[in-house]
């Protein structure tokens, strides 16, 4: 599929028909998400991927949004291996993290596998309950499968603010 293309039709799905992501499209997403670029190539990112049932269960125990899919990917990033840029104020943790998540997102569409971003939920707890490393930081819980029948973007899914509203030349 074209990019353009990839990006406008891409939505976040909120109910799945709870088919399996195959084995080659679920490559396809996570390769994408480790030829991200990262702040220095620290490469820090921790990609989890949940498919059995003990592991949906602990999900489903952190987030009512699962949306019936059958694969969830955890991005986590690893909070000793960032860059902290000039002032120390922040670092590149989340911002790594995102680009990661943001690419296996694109790369599910191009795949032809819906998913949704998730964030609603307590991330030390989720960290707390798949026994991830005190190091990790949970950024995400991305679920991803197949759209069931009836699914289709939110009505506001293609509405936009002008590029003048939310870009300016200096």
């Amino acid at each position: 599929m074209e990019f353009s293309e990839v990006i406008k039709k891409r939505y976040s799905c909120k109910k799945f028909d709870g088919r399996k992501v195959e084995k080659e499209k679920l490559n396809e997403i996570l390769e994408a998400g480790r030829l991200a670029p990262t702040a220095k190539n620290l490469q820090e990112q921790k990609i989890y991927v949940v498919e059995s049932e003990e592991g949906l269960a602990k999900i489903d125990s952190a987030t009512p949004c699962r949306y019936g899919a059958s694969t969830v990917i955890v991005v986590a990033f690893d909070k000793n291996n960032v860059f902290v840029y000039p002032g120390e104020k922040r670092d590149s943790g989340v911002e790594d993290a995102s680009i990661v998540a943001t690419h296996m997102i694109l790369a599910a569409a191009n795949a032809g596998v819906d998913s949704c971003w998730v964030n609603y939920f307590d991330p030390e707890k989720l960290a707390e309950t798949l026994s991830l490393p005190d190091n990790e930081e949970v950024l995400m819980v991305m679920v991803v499968g197949y759209a069931a029948p009836e699914t289709k973007p939110l009505d506001n899914h293609n509405k936009r603010k002008a590029i003048e509203e939310t870009v300016k030349y200096i």
